[in-house]
């Protein structure tokens, strides 16, 4: 017997409940949305509710694997759904290309490296700080660095640019060095602040300041929606062989990838596929002589240059590479 289907309240409290331990309170803000999707959802019919389903799953993956914000999407579809409008061309658009969501593994390690993201905190992934203490100890008294950071402050209210913490960051770097935003618009005090802030940073080898405290660029490991990115920091005398956990960072990089592989796997693989092709040109062949059973086997055997003796699953195997 199925189990009665959950209240909207129970649905809601329960989502909320898988989502509580997350880093970057994310419950706190996901709960808007969530409220909004288990009231909605029991009004629409399937051919709308599948596709939202596949949105909500989503919403269960750490941030960090997100290729978009699926919050603002999964938000937008309900608004729409709410005016009793169809889901327009975007929507569907997003939708469909939207792969399934990732495996139960890679979710449970992002997720408890997210909590070490958000506190800045790699060690378990390097087997030493002490490079990292010891450039802290020269800039923390550092006057030269206090003298360029008095005078930024002198110039600008630099309290409206930091968060609620009180940290100010630099722009932060991206893959190939692609960065969301490069130019500086010397007529925008923001635009002349924050490139000044960057070349401070820079100079330093800053993350940025909380308050009048300079935090400095740590070794980090930080996972994407797209792969695994190791950031050395440029004051780092790096050793690869005594100062990284290799197979910290393989397993948390490895909770994602599909299979074995390497060269052997691949030349077998290409293998198996010609073989593949091979069989459905045979198969084509016996339907065409309206051979079957025994007598099929034994031809299609012969056509691969396999023993008669070969089990029929592995013919099986064989098709399925094709489909």
């Amino acid at each position: 017997m199925n189990a009665a289907p959950k209240s909207t309240n129970e649905a809601l409290t329960s989502d909320l409940k898988k989502l509580e331990s997350r880093a970057f309170q994310f419950a706190g803000w996901a709960t808007d949305v969530l409220k909004d999707y288990h009231a909605v959802m029991p009004k629409l019919d399937e051919g709308v509710a599948g596709p939202l389903r596949a949105l909500h799953a989503w919403v269960f993956v750490p941030t960090t694997l997100w290729p978009f914000n699926i919050l603002d999407v999964l938000g937008d579809c309900l608004l729409t759904l709410k005016k009793r409008k169809k889901l327009n061309r975007s929507h569907h658009l997003l939708l469909e290309f939207l792969p399934d969501p990732p495996g139960m593994e890679a979710c449970t390690a992002v997720a408890e490296h997210e909590h070490n993201v958000q506190r800045g905190s790699y060690e378990d992934l390097i087997k030493t700080s002490a490079k990292f203490e010891q450039a802290q100890l020269g800039i923390n008294a550092n006057p030269e660095l206090q003298s360029q950071w008095a005078r930024l402050k002198g110039d600008f209210d630099v309290g409206q640019f930091a968060d609620h913490k009180g940290v100010i960051r630099r722009t932060m770097g991206a893959e190939r060095n692609m960065r969301p935003r490069f130019s500086v618009d010397m007529g925008k005090p923001a635009d002349v602040f924050q490139a000044a802030f960057d070349a401070f940073c820079q100079r330093w080898n800053l993350y940025g300041m909380q308050h009048d405290e300079p935090l400095l660029l740590k070794f980090a490991v930080n996972v994407t929606p797209y792969g695994t990115m190791i950031l050395i920091p440029s004051y780092w005398s790096f050793d690869p062989k005594r100062d990284i956990r290799w197979d910290a960072i393989a397993n948390l990089h490895r909770t994602r990838v599909p299979g074995r592989q390497g060269s052997v796997l691949a030349e077998g693989k290409a293998q198996r596929l010609g073989q593949a092709q091979v069989l459905r040109r045979l198969d084509e062949e016996a339907k065409r002589l309206k051979l079957k059973g025994e007598e099929k086997h034994l031809f299609l055997c012969a056509g691969l240059g396999w023993v008669s003796e070969t089990s029929p699953k592995r013919l099986t195997r064989l098709r399925s590479l094709l489909k």
